[in-house]
C-alpha cells in the first residue's frame, strides 16, 4: 500500500533512516556534510581554518613559495625554442634587436622580456608583375616579369625596410615596387623591336642587376636569384597590326635567307667556271707559244736540211702539204691510166677512212697548209736567187 495511507507506515523511502533514542548512529552523510568536509580539507592545505577560529587564516608562507617556484619554472620553460637548418632566429629584447641564433636548440628570456622570430633564409620566394611600359621609341609594350628571391640577411630584412616583400599582397611590398621601377628603366633604354625580338634575352639579366643594386642601397636583406620575362607583347589594341608587321618582317628575313643561300650556291659555281676558263686560257697560251717555238725550231732545222739537199726537201714539203690539204676533203681522185677495167670503189669506206686519217694526220702534223705554203715560197725565192747567182758566174 502507499506509504502515506492511513494505517500504514509513515516511513519515507527517500528520507534518512530514523535513529533511535537521539543517539548518534552510522547513517550516511548528506550532501551538505560532504561539501563541508571538502572545504575543511582545502582550507587545511592553504592554512588551517577551524570553526573556532573563522577569522584567522589565508595561505601560509611555504605554500606561496612553492606555488611561486612552480609558476616561475613554467614561465622559464617557455623560453626554449628550436631553429631549423634552413632558418635563423632573430631575438628581440623589449622590441629591440638582440642577437641572431643559428640552427639548434636555444633559450631566451620568455615574453615579455624577449621574443624570437624565425626567418627562413633558404626558401626561394617569387614575385610577379605585369604592366604597360613606354619604350625608347615612344611605343607601348606589355611586359610580364617574375623575380625569384630569398632572404640573405635576416636583421636587415626585419628592421631596415617596411614590408620588404609582403607575400599576402605583393603589390604593397617594396620588392614589387623596385621590380616595376627596374623594368621601366630597362624598357626606356630599348626600342620596341629590341624588346620583343632582338634584345629580349638581355632584359631579364639587366633587370636583375638594377633590382639588386636598388635593394642593396635600401639594405633590404634580399637577394635576387633570377629574373624571367614571362610575357612581352604589344598591347591588345594594336596587336593585330603588330602581328602583320611581324609577319612582314619574317617574310623579309625568309627572302633574305633564300637570297643568301642562292648566292652561296651560285657564286662558287661561277668562281669555278671562271677558274676553269682562266686555266684553259693559260693552257691555250702555253700550247700556242710552245707550238710557235716548235715551228720556229723545225723551220730552222728544215733550213739546214734544205741547204744540204734542196730538191729532196722541197718535194717532201710539197707532199706533206698536199697530204694535209687533201686529208680534209671528201673528193676521191682515181688515176685513169690504170686501164679500162671496171673498178669497185667503196666510197663510204674510203670516206670514213679518209676522215680518220685526216683526224690522225691533223693531230700528228707538224705544219698547217699556210705554214707549208710560206715555207715553199721562201724556198723558191732562195733557189731563184741562187740560180741567178750561178748564171751570173757562168757569164763572167
Amino acid at each position: 500500500m502507499p506509504w502515506n495511507e492511513p494505517g500504514g507506515s509513515d516511513k519515507d523511502p527517500w528520507g534518512k533512516k530514523k535513529s533511535g533514542g537521539g543517539s548518534k548512529g552510522g547513517g550516511v552523510d548528506n550532501i551538505e556534510d560532504i561539501t563541508r568536509k571538502m572545504n575543511e580539507k582545502l582550507g587545511g592545505f592553504f592554512g588551517n581554518k577551524s570553526k573556532s577560529d573563522k577569522d584567522a587564516g589565508g595561505p601560509n608562507n611555504a605554500s606561496l613559495i612553492v606555488i611561486g617556484l612552480v609558476l616561475l619554472v613554467g614561465w622559464l620553460a617557455t623560453g626554449f625554442y628550436t631553429v631549423d637548418s634552413a632558418q635563423r632566429g632573430v631575438v628581440f629584447k623589449f622590441g629591440a634587436f638582440s642577437e641572431t641564433t643559428r640552427p639548434g636548440l636555444h633559450w631566451h628570456f620568455p615574453y615579455p622580456i624577449e621574443t624570437v622570430e624565425l626567418v627562413d633564409i633558404d626558401r626561394v620566394r617569387t614575385a610577379e608583375d605585369r604592366t604597360h611600359m613606354l619604350t625608347k621609341d615612344e611605343n607601348i609594350v606589355d611586359i610580364g616579369v617574375a623575380a625569384q628571391y630569398k632572404i640573405k640577411n635576416p636583421e636587415d630584412y626585419l628592421f631596415n625596410v617596411y614590408l620588404p616583400d609582403y607575400e599576402p599582397n605583393q603589390a604593397r611590398g617594396t620588392l614589387s615596387q623596385v621590380m616595376r621601377s627596374a623594368v621601366r628603366e630597362i624598357a626606356g633604354r630599348n626600342t620596341m623591336d629590341s624588346i620583343l625580338k632582338e634584345n629580349r634575352e638581355a632584359i631579364a639579366p639587366d633587370t636583375r642587376i638594377v633590382m639588386q643594386k636598388v635593394l642593396d642601397s635600401y639594405k633590404s636583406g634580399l637577394e635576387i636569384v633570377k629574373v624571367n620575362v614571362t610575357y612581352a607583347e604589344a598591347p591588345q589594341q594594336v596587336k593585330d597590326a603588330f602581328d602583320d608587321a611581324n609577319r612582314a618582317r619574317e617574310d623579309k628575313d625568309k627572302f633574305k635567307n633564300q637570297a643568301e643561300t642562292y648566292a652561296k650556291k651560285v657564286v662558287p659555281i661561277a668562281e669555278g667556271k671562271a677558274s676553269r676558263l682562266e686555266e684553259a686560257a693559260t693552257a691555250y697560251k702555253s700550247r700556242v707559244i710552245a707550238r710557235a717555238e716548235g715551228d720556229a725550231s723545225r723551220f730552222s732545222q728544215l733550213r739546214t736540211e734544205f741547204e744540204k739537199a734542196p730538191e729532196v726537201t722541197r718535194k717532201r714539203l710539197y707532199l706533206e702539204t698536199m697530204e694535209n690539204v687533201f686529208a680534209n676533203t671528201s673528193k676521191i681522185m682515181v688515176d685513169s691510166k690504170s686501164g679500162n677495167n671496171l673498178l669497185y670503189l667503196p666510197l663510204d669506206k674510203l670516206n670514213s677512212g679518209s676522215s680518220n686519217r685526216s683526224n690522225s694526220s691533223s693531230s700528228s702534223a707538224n705544219f698547217d697548209p699556210a705554214s707549208a705554203a710560206a715555207v715553199d715560197r721562201v724556198i723558191r725565192s732562195r733557189s731563184t736567187r741562187s740560180s741567178s747567182r750561178d748564171g751570173v758566174r757562168e757569164g763572167r
